[in-house]
């Protein structure tokens, strides 16, 4: 098993910034990809990017250029920069990882990101 566990939500004023991290425990030998969703309430939940173990990275076009993601396989880290924020990015977001056959079984815990003025 895979046990995530995320941190670097809060409250921040339109155009800031925050940094999400995620650590992996457990069987992180399993780990390929790892990622980030996020749910908006009344809203369904949305992938907002992923990066797989040898470095390619994919980005929603809602952030693409506004937000990073970064690994650290030495640590076991994935990391989320969200770069001027939008109220609109308000939601609960949530670390993933996905073994080698795609099945993506493992969720943090999740952390809230609001952006307000």
């Amino acid at each position: 098993q895979v046990h995530l566990v995320e941190s670097g939500g809060g409250l921040v004023q339109p155009g800031g910034s925050l940094r999400l991290s995620c650590a992996a425990s457990g069987s992180i030998f399993t780990i390929n990809s790892m990622g980030w969703y996020r749910q908006a309430p009344g809203k369904e939940r949305e992938l907002i990017s992923a990066v797989t173990r040898d470095g390619k990275k994919d980005y929603q076009d809602s952030v693409r250029g506004r937000f990073t993601i970064s690994r650290d396989n030495a640590k076991n880290m994935v990391y989320l920069q969200m770069n001027n924020l939008k109220p609109e990015d308000t939601a609960v977001y949530t670390c993933f990882s996905c073994d080698l056959e795609g099945r993506c079984d493992y969720w943090g815990q999740g952390t809230q990101v609001t952006v307000s003025s």
